[in-house]
């Protein structure tokens, strides 16, 4: 099955790099013409101008998922430039580490923001579009932290995507009708930029010893999953999450797995 993302317009928030910039740079690879939405500038152009290099084409629009005012900016300039929006992919999240009693009041409320509310208000932008096209594909990144288990030092992120989770069920129940899906993708760990900075070189070689499927994912392992739910392929799935972890929630614990390798 070839999928295709002809003639669709997808928005990518946090395309500048990691996973929102492979996500960002697979659509465009299957046709997508891509807005990259991103808060800081070089990073946003950047990717702009490697989807261009390979043939495709794509719009940077800087933006912050925190303010109303970026967002309805990006929605004005998406439909501006290319008339529709037709996927909305948000990926912009933070996730400082710091242990709960070190945590500030306004860290909390930061991520929060970053990760959480911005879903709340880049759908209410972007549904209105979606349903007067009658089709839309709402998509979040979550993860396994939070919905699945926890990473201490990390109390405020595992909310933003618990939170993640139980908004998109409700989103794809509320928009259904419209012909407007809302999916969750859920990354085990994936080496990013971020990521390698907060296990460090150590960290990064036990995760990987836990990952049934033989160690930490890649960037395009989610962008592919994205690829499948932007889809017209996909259009009777709504509501659900897609873990995308190599196994790595799978094992009751370590031992459980030595005996399955048996």
């Amino acid at each position: 099955m070839a999928i295709s993302l002809e003639g669709k317009v997808a928005i990518v928030t946090g395309a500048g790099r990691g996973i929102g910039k492979s996500i960002a740079k697979v659509f465009a690879a299957n046709g997508a013409k891509v807005v990259v939405a991103n808060r800081r500038e070089s990073e946003g152009q950047g990717t702009v101008k490697e989807i261009e290099k390979a043939g495709g084409e794509a719009l940077f629009v800087q933006t912050d998922v925190r303010a109303p005012r970026d967002i309805g900016g990006l929605v004005e300039q998406s439909q501006k430039r290319y008339g529709r929006i037709d996927i909305l992919c948000h990926n912009a999240a933070i996730y400082p580490n710091v242990l709960i009693d070190d945590m500030s009041i306004e860290m909390w409320d930061d991520v929060l923001d970053t990760n959480l509310k911005s879903a709340f208000l880049l759908t209410k932008a972007c549904a209105p579009v979606m349903r007067k096209q009658k089709r839309g594909r709402i998509l979040f990144t979550s993860s396994i932290t939070g919905p699945t288990v926890a990473f201490s030092s990390l109390a405020h992120y595992g909310a933003s995507k618990g939170g993640l989770n139980a908004f998109a069920r409700t989103a794809a129940l509320e928009y259904a009708a419209f012909g407007i899906t809302v999916n969750t993708v859920s990354p085990g760990s994936i080496l990013t930029e971020s990521v390698a900075k907060l296990l460090g070189p150590e960290g990064i070689k036990e995760t990987a010893k836990v990952i049934p499927a033989g160690g930490i994912g890649k960037p395009e392992d989610i962008a592919y999953a994205m690829l499948f739910l932007a889809s017209d392929e996909a259009g009777f799935i709504t509501g659900r999450d897609l873990v995308v972890d190599g196994g790595q929630v799978l094992p009751e614990s370590p031992e459980a797995w030595r005996r399955a390798e048996e």
